[in-house]
């Protein structure tokens, strides 16, 4: 598995991803056919080369928390960019999953 590939799958998806809805690393991982490879979906976007295109910041981790190292401004960007789009927190860093998350692969 080349990282190029495996990164690119990852934007790809992560771009489908609609507007005040939200994805985990696990969930885009499974999407894009590596379902074991959660860390890595968030080194992909961790190098993300096209912010404010690939909305990176629609991916949280699988209890609905918000990255605390969030590479493009901190997790309080991550958590304003997520609520302009309407999407509910259950608390100050978790998004409320039950409401807000994607359908895409969820079984």
């Amino acid at each position: 598995m080349g990282s190029d590939g495996f990164f690119e799958r990852v934007y790809d998806t992560v771009q489908q991803i609609p507007c005040g809805m939200v994805a985990t690393y696990g969930q885009i991982a499974r999407l894009v056919g590596e379902p074991r490879k959660a860390r890595y979906v968030g080194f992909a976007l961790h190098s993300n080369p096209r912010p404010g295109i690939i909305p990176c910041h629609r991916v949280v981790f699988a209890d609905g928390s918000t990255c605390t190292g969030f590479a493009f401004g901190g997790p309080e960007v991550q958590r304003a960019l997520l609520l302009d789009e309407g999407v509910i927190f259950r608390d100050n860093t978790h998004v409320d999953l039950t409401r807000c998350r994607w359908p895409a692969g969820i079984e």
